[in-house]
């Protein structure tokens, strides 16, 4: 999968803390569009019930079974035939359910023709709310337009929720202010499966997307909370990336750990954004993070931006997980 793909992130107004670094506004990295004619959907199989699509933009999940298809994120709308053709390779029973793991483009592309299909598309409170008024990416200077009512979903939660389908019980849970405010953790606890949505990254750096509420400690305490929850034989399937496990996101987390603390020790001293930039905060893992859409100064002005005035102060702290 092409990791560039996942576009609609890094949104405007940036917090308190860096709003006084408006001399050194964002860089806007190159975004190309894919030639969606092209693109291959790949099917995973998982464990249990749970596949793994692979494609353009987000991973997508499938559970499949006697209750029909639970599906986790469906990437950009003109896929949706491939997508369609690719689930029913997988089950011919009916599109039942569409879960949003958080708000963005190449998440929810595919909301209004797979809800056409006959699926409800369930999400946090906040998906729905982002989705349904104009925002505009700052650090690409692109708008993206409200979505159509018929790709919003219909079906919101706050907290956590519970389906109980194809023999499996799918806890989902809200992590706040992680990737973006409206994050969800999709658990198959009979498969032991998790969907970490955009909250994990298998192989390349991150985004946290600060201007829809995302952080650098909201992440980290997202992967700490993945961590405890699953155990050595999880399969985790990433929104970008390919099929990891327990290890891939401690060792993902161990990274964002040393660079948020990095960062935060340069912060505590008063360095702008340009001399954070210059220290090189993330150069011991750039040469294997760095092959996706997020390169190093991109990761280190998110991180600096998303820093809570309190961490910053303190010079950061040291991360635990299992």
């Amino acid at each position: 999968m092409n990791r560039s793909l996942c576009i609609c992130l890094l949104l405007s107004a940036a917090p308190a803390h860096a709003q006084a670094q408006k001399a050194e506004p964002p860089s806007p990295p190159k975004i190309a569009m894919p030639d969606f004619s092209k693109v291959e959907i790949k099917t995973h199989k998982v464990a249990g019930s749970v596949s793994m699509l692979e494609g353009a933009g987000g991973n997508i999940g499938v559970s499949a079974g006697d209750d029909g298809l639970f599906v986790i994120d469906d990437q950009f709308a003109p896929l949706a035939p491939k997508i369609k053709a690719a689930l029913a390779q997988i089950s011919k029973k009916p599109l039942r359910f569409v879960f949003n793991t958080h708000w963005h483009g190449d998440h929810t592309g595919g909301n209004q023709p797979l809800a056409e299909a006959g699926a409800l598309i369930v999400a946090h409170d906040n998906v729905r709310k982002r989705m349904s008024v104009d925002q505009f990416i700052e650090a690409v200077s692109m708008k993206v337009p409200a979505a159509p009512p018929r790709a919003l979903p219909v079906v919101t939660f706050s907290e956590e929720v519970t389906f109980h389908l194809n023999g499996d019980e799918i806890h989902v849970f809200h992590v706040p202010n992680a990737h973006t405010d409206g994050d969800a953790i999709i658990h198959f606890r009979k498969a032991n499966v998790l969907h970490a949505g955009d909250t994990f990254i298998n192989g390349a750096y991150p985004v946290i997307d600060y201007s829809t509420g995302g952080s650098v400690d909201g992440y980290i305490a997202a992967q700490e909370k993945m961590l405890a929850t699953v155990d050595d034989s999880t399969k985790i399937i990433p929104g970008h990336g390919p099929l990891g496990d327990k290890a891939a996101l401690k060792t993902a987390h161990d990274m964002l750990v040393k660079v948020r603390d990095k960062i935060a020790k340069l912060a505590a001293q008063k360095k702008t954004l340009a001399e954070v930039k210059a220290a090189k905060p993330t150069a011991e893992f750039d040469a294997e993070w760095s092959k996706g859409f997020i390169q190093p100064d991109i990761l280190v002005e998110m991180v600096y931006r998303s820093l809570s005035p309190g961490k910053a102060a303190r010079g950061g702290s040291k991360g635990r997980a299992k």
